[in-house]
């Protein structure tokens, strides 16, 4: 590209913090129409947020590495596979992948989810009405994790906990003590609950992560045991928790698509892509810029970072036709909510049948005229991790 071609990275500094966690869209939606790379201000960070150049980062490791030594997630979790590419990323990924293969998910873990899920539904089918944030998303996806990672004895209060601790402090740019003091904590809680449960996986090979991390060709050491576990832990749990609500959002909120959903089983699957496309749980990760390059017209340098904002990506109108609209019956394509390439999320099958083959459709055999409460309370939060903190319905007992 000629050199008069190149621009430095433009900046978007009238929007609040505040304002990015109420509501992230428009924000993305100007940092699309300014340039491949933005600087967002109040995060003081650099984004990416169309798709197809989110895409091309992907598809580039070389360029635009996942290895970052100075990253907050090394020194809250530990030297992750989240941040490691090639052979050394691929072999620690090998070892987990046994435990959350499609196979895996239908023979091991469907019985035990839908055991989890009818336990979790019992408690409150016969109430009439629930915030379903704390009825239902929070217990199934902590008790859900807890299951499959293998741990004994950890309620899933303690892995909501854990979870919110860790993704705190991976994320703590401000360097605020007492947020660092609860990831230490929680780090700490996680390496116990391990120590407590790899005698059992040890003697016992079954199908949980930790046997699996165990039990193959190349197994983990203790040092990679604690790391990956803490990372699942800190991603694995608000992923499939907030997409479960996201998806009754949704339906809920678009009675006509809800009926033609709920008369064809087949559609549960097509109607969960589109949820974590509208709003994706995991909405940004960051790469590293491994050495000066001009991307789509942007000079960066060696030692940038750049968030890969795929909560944005997915709602890049050159991609996705009106794409801030829930719409299940839209064209079909290829999303970002798991990412893409060798970092593609390890647990997406699991979510897949958790939420849209198990939950949700259960939820709406199990309660009868099932509808929102109070729409003006049902809130949505978040940027980086973004879903709804509040969904109170009813339905008739």
């Amino acid at each position: 590209m000629p050199a008069n071609d190149q621009r430095s990275v433009p900046a978007i500094s009238d929007v609040s913090f505040g304002e990015l966690l109420k509501d992230p869209y428009p924000t993305f939606e100007r940092a699309r129409k300014m340039a491949a790379i933005v600087k967002i201000e109040a995060a003081n960070i650099m984004v990416a947020t169309r798709y197809d150049d989110v895409v091309a980062m992907e598809r580039d490791s070389e360029t635009f590495s996942s290895v970052n030594p100075q990253s907050l997630v090394n020194k809250v979790m530990g030297h992750t596979m989240m941040r490691k590419d090639g052979e050394l990323h691929a072999r620690e990924r090998k070892a987990i992948e046994p435990a959350l293969r499609p196979g895996a998910v239908k023979s091991c873990w469907a019985p035990r989810l839908e055991i989890i899920f009818g336990e979790v539904v019992a408690t409150f089918e016969k109430d009439g009405e629930a915030d379903l944030l704390h009825a239902l998303a929070a217990p199934m996806a902590g008790r859900a994790l807890a299951e499959v990672l293998g741990f004994i004895d950890v309620d899933w209060q303690t892995m909501a906990l854990w979870s919110q601790s860790l993704i705190d402090g991976a994320g703590n740019y401000s360097a605020d003590p007492e947020i660092s003091q609860k990831a230490e904590d929680a780090a700490r809680g996680v390496e116990d609950a391990i120590r407590r449960a790899l005698p059992y996986h040890r003697d016992q090979p079954n199908g949980s992560v930790l046997s699996s991390m165990l039990h193959a060709e190349d197994p983990h050491s203790l040092e990679q045991i604690y790391a990956n576990i803490k990372v699942a832990v800190g991603g694995g749990l608000n992923e499939p928790r907030d997409s479960i609500l996201t998806l009754l959002l949704g339906l809920l909120e678009n009675p006509d698509q809800m009926k033609r959903v709920k008369a064809d089983p087949n559609l549960w699957p097509t109607a969960f892509e589109e949820s974590v496309r509208w709003i994706s749980p995991i909405g940004m990760y960051p790469r590293r810029v491994t050495r000066d390059v001009v991307f789509s017209g942007i000079q960066l340098h060696e030692g940038d970072q750049i968030g890969l904002c795929v909560g944005a990506a997915n709602r890049d109108a050159s991609r996705f036709e009106a794409p801030d609209h829930f719409d299940v019956f839209r064209e079909k394509k290829s999303h970002l909510a798991f990412g893409a390439g060798p970092h593609f999320c390890a647990g997406a099958w699991l979510a897949r049948h958790m939420v849209g083959r198990l939950v949700v459709p259960g939820l709406f055999e199990r309660l009868r005229n099932l509808r929102l409460a109070r729409h003006d309370e049902v809130r949505i939060h978040g940027w980086v991790f973004r879903g709804p903190t509040t969904l109170p319905v009813t339905w008739d007992v």
